[in-house]
């Protein structure tokens, strides 16, 4: 007899995290949305628990409407599987284009089983906490270097590490960071995403790339370097760290960091 194992959801694991919900709260929150979009559901904390352990993967339209106005992310970056196949390239509102998320980014797509989310991890590591998130870009319309600050919640599974910022957590208001990284050995290995400000310098486009760093001995700060698609086209790339506030991933915590930093 073989029992099916199902890979955990930690997408919509740490965006809850982040949101400081319990299971509970967010399926309540999720009926008052419904509520609110005129199509009523019958959220439960069962249903949450069973979207976090992966036994479901594709919510009723309903459900998916009523998860992207509580959590303000779309579906595809909650560990959900693509209702229908998105546009890889769109406007960015400035005359150029951006990378939209695709059924075949790592953020569009169902975590990896549990067979490969258990390949290569490091023994006795476990980086699950609030980070502060650091990294340097050049602003060509502006002709100066930048630097992007938020604080972010980690949450480890095996070796795969999600992160979502804080809400209220970051240097530009309104500017939601996703991490998806996979831990091997001393290398950390993933996929960055942003949504900037809609009344912001960008107005309001999704940029999204790789990122590569190498953790110190002590566990406590991750450096290296991202990559990704500026706004027109171009390939850009910077330094970014990641340096641990809090092993804690409480309320209180989190409530604390969500704040800009300083």
């Amino acid at each position: 007899m073989t029992t099916e194992v199902h890979a955990p959801n930690d997408a919509l694991r740490a965006v809850r995290i982040g949101l400081r919900m319990s299971q509970d709260d967010l399926a309540r929150a999720l009926r008052r949305a419904g509520v609110e979009l005129g199509e009523p559901n019958e959220a439960s904390k069962r249903l949450v628990q069973r979207w976090e352990s992966g036994i479901s993967r594709s919510p009723r339209p309903v459900y998916i409407r009523a998860l992207e106005k509580v959590t303000g992310v779309p579906v595809e970056s909650l560990g959900f599987a693509p209702q229908v196949p998105m546009a890889r390239v769109r406007g960015d509102g400035a005359g150029g284009h951006d990378m939209a998320p695709s059924t075949e980014d790592t953020m569009g797509i169902a975590p990896a089983s549990a067979d490969t989310r258990a390949s290569g991890q490091t023994a006795g590591d476990n980086f699950s906490g609030v980070w502060l998130s650091r990294y340097e870009y050049y602003s060509s319309g502006r002709e100066d270097v930048y630097e992007g600050r938020h604080y972010v919640v980690l949450v480890q599974h095996g070796n795969r590490l999600t992160g979502r910022s804080l809400n209220g957590a970051s240097v530009n208001p309104d500017s939601p960071l996703s991490l998806d990284l996979t831990v091997g050995r001393s290398v950390v290995t993933g996929t960055w995403t942003e949504q900037t400000a809609t009344d912001g310098y960008y107005q309001g486009a999704c940029y999204h790339g790789a990122i590569q760093m190498l953790v110190e001995p002590t566990g406590r700060r991750m450096a290296g370097k991202w990559v990704g698609f500026g706004k027109d086209f171009d390939v850009n790339t910077g330094p970014w760290e990641l340096r641990l506030m809090d092993t804690s991933t409480s309320k209180a915590t989190l409530e604390r960091y969500s704040v800009p930093p300083e």
